[in-house]
């Protein structure tokens, strides 16, 4: 159903053949267009990168070091080929894009992962008209509604009084690019101060080089555990249930996703506390999305792809099922699983 002369699905991906690209590809490729920075978008060692100005740090830090990769601001258009591309705010993480692509009175939008909640830590997502849009369904069910973040961030800051009052650390767990960023934007640094695993803080270092106002953090070294007594610490899921949490002493643990929203969910995590936040959008958030954009044709990937598209066809909107080769969150791993615990003291 995809214009066949805008994308084609190949053993590489999505690709457009007019403009000799290709949208977030699976392997290297000559010229990658990469909605954001997480890596089941982003895979290494393609010859040339194009990505959002807001995006080129967290990109740069994920690549190899010698990855070459071009810009364009939010709404500024390149001509490839006769194929007008441009790049417009997803709302997912930091620089975090739709790839709207246009060529011969078609307008395709490749939405990669987004959300429409504000965040201050990424600019909003932006609706793009078009006949073929492209969305994710990482939370493609109605049970999936997200509350407001004030509800779910103040929620956060009073078990984080608790624990410090009962002498407890508080470890918090969230995706080291993106969500944690999130999360440290809404804590108050009142309360406590605020360390961070080494592959937290590397990217903490990005979102503050590209303009984003955080919270000040430090890395969770080697300290004694009551240094530790009345702090937050915000470590990857990775880092969940490894000799890396020793350093802590008694503390008190919790998860931020929207797998929260699901009954169950924080006793199959094993920890203490479950915080309903998510990067990604909701179900509500979607219908809308899809319905608003006008999209007369819509292709679902990542997450509950046949549901979704089974649902938008008995809304009488034409979806298909658009295969992809990396889930993400929706096999419920963190994308820094291919990381190390820490990158400063792995193993330890």
């Amino acid at each position: 159903m995809i214009a066949s002369d805008l994308l084609t699905l190949t053993e590489a991906g999505l690709y457009c053949s007019a403009g000799d690209f290709f949208v977030d590809p699976w392997r290297p490729v000559p010229r990658a267009v990469i909605t954001h920075a997480h890596s089941d978008h982003a895979r290494q060692a393609s010859a040339r990168y194009l990505t959002s100005l807001e995006g080129r740090n967290v990109l740069a830090t994920r690549m190899l070091p010698d990855a070459v990769i071009d810009t364009l601001d939010y709404g500024e258009a390149i001509d490839l080929n006769g194929v007008r591309l441009s790049l417009h705010p997803a709302g997912h993480i930091l620089g975090s894009s739709q790839v709207r692509i246009e060529y011969r009175g078609h307008v395709c939008v490749v939405s990669g992962d987004y959300k429409v909640d504000r965040d201050a830590t990424c600019t909003p997502f932006e609706l793009q008209r078009c006949h073929t849009f492209i969305t994710e369904s990482t939370f493609g069910l109605p049970v999936y509604r997200w509350p407001p973040q004030e509800e779910v961030m103040a929620a956060v800051n009073n078990w984080w009084r608790d624990n410090r009052e009962a002498g407890r650390t508080s470890v918090i767990f969230a995706y080291s690019l993106g969500k944690a960023q999130r999360l440290i934007a809404g804590l108050d640094p009142q309360i406590g101060p605020i360390f961070c695993h080494g592959a937290v803080e590397r990217v903490n270092r990005d979102y503050r080089d590209t303009g984003i106002s955080l919270p000040p953090t430090e890395y969770a070294g080697s300290r004694s555990p009551r240094d530790y007594a009345e702090a937050m610490v915000v470590a990857p899921p990775s880092a969940h249930g490894s000799p890396w949490l020793r350093r802590f002493g008694d503390c008190s643990t919790a998860f931020a996703s929207g797998w929260m929203a699901i009954r169950g969910t924080r006793r199959r995590r094993a920890v203490d506390r479950g915080f309903v936040l998510s990067d990604h959008v909701d179900w509500p958030g979607l219908t809308e999305t899809v319905h608003e954009c006008g999209a007369e044709q819509v292709s679902v990937t990542h997450g509950f792809t046949a549901a979704c598209a089974r649902w938008f066809n008995e809304q009488g909107i034409a979806a298909e099922v658009l295969p992809t080769r990396f889930e993400g969150e929706q096999d419920d791993r963190s994308e820094d699983a291919t990381q190390e615990p820490d990158g400063e003291e792995s193993g330890s």
